[in-house]
């Protein structure tokens, strides 16, 4: 066969011309892309990090004021709550099960947090009042506590750094509820609840850094503690791609 008859024949496949790696033997090597193309937690991990450290840092006294909660809450609502939503539903795609529970729950709850922060502002709720424990606010993060120490003990199972990141937020959410059940803003309960959150804040964005890194390299160059030994392995490539350029992409299991 001639060259330009090889370069038509390769073309009719859908095989990228300059792909000699596609081709053995004379006969075409297909690459079949999968469904999620990038890892929807990394977005979900980022909008959660970002806002929950915002939160955090005003909740543990440490930057910031109560009354910043109003503007705080806004971003938090869009970036940690729309964003960190969708990706749980595309978790939910990929057929994660811890993700799409810890994505949708909290994504579910800082878009709560926006509208409550919006309804204080524009008077049709009152704000928490300092030194006045809040029952209402208590049993929302009750209920964050027990949901995620449940994807947490799931998550161990998979990946050290994802139950890492639940159980410190489990810990986070549950002594958070004690303070807002015992004497709300200034309670010593709720400022060790925020130095949990902010701790659970900084190892998402290590996970997210991780996965960024994995997805550009195609190769492990932070570990998460992931339970497969090849993906906690620097320069070790955790993962075969599988593309198919020129027909509908199929679906995978997990991220």
């Amino acid at each position: 066969m001639s060259t330009i008859d090889e370069r038509r024949e390769r073309a009719s496949t859908g095989v990228a011309l300059h792909d000699e790696e596609a081709w053995r033997d004379g006969f075409a090597r297909p690459r079949v892309f999968l469904q999620p193309i990038a890892a929807p937690s990394a977005l979900g991990l980022a909008g959660f990090s970002v806002a929950t450290l915002m939160v955090a840092l005003i909740q543990a006294g440490w930057l910031g004021h109560w009354s910043d909660m109003g503007v705080v809450g806004l971003f938090a609502m869009t970036f940690g709550g729309i964003a960190q939503f969708a990706a749980g539903m595309w978790c939910y795609r990929a057929r994660d099960v811890v993700a799409t529970l810890a994505h949708g729950m909290w994504g579910s709850f800082w878009l709560a947090f926006g509208l409550v922060q919006i309804f204080i502002l524009v008077g049709k709720i009152p704000a928490p009042v300092p030194g006045e424990a809040n029952y209402a606010l208590g049993l929302w993060f009750f209920g964050l506590a027990y949901m995620t120490g449940i994807a947490a003990f799931a998550s161990m199972a998979e990946s050290i750094g994802i139950a890492a990141v639940l159980s410190t937020l489990a810990v986070g959410s549950g002594l958070s509820a004690a303070g807002w059940f015992i004497s709300g803003i200034g309670s010593g309960w709720l400022g060790a609840g925020g130095v949990l959150f902010v701790i659970s804040a900084g190892l998402a964005g290590y996970m997210v850094l991780s996965m960024c890194l994995t997805a550009v390299t195609k190769r492990t160059i932070l570990p998460t503690g992931h339970f497969n030994r090849d993906r906690n392995i620097p320069g070790r490539q955790p993962l075969e791609t599988v593309e198919l350029p020129w027909a509908e992409p199929g679906i995978k299991q997990g991220q």
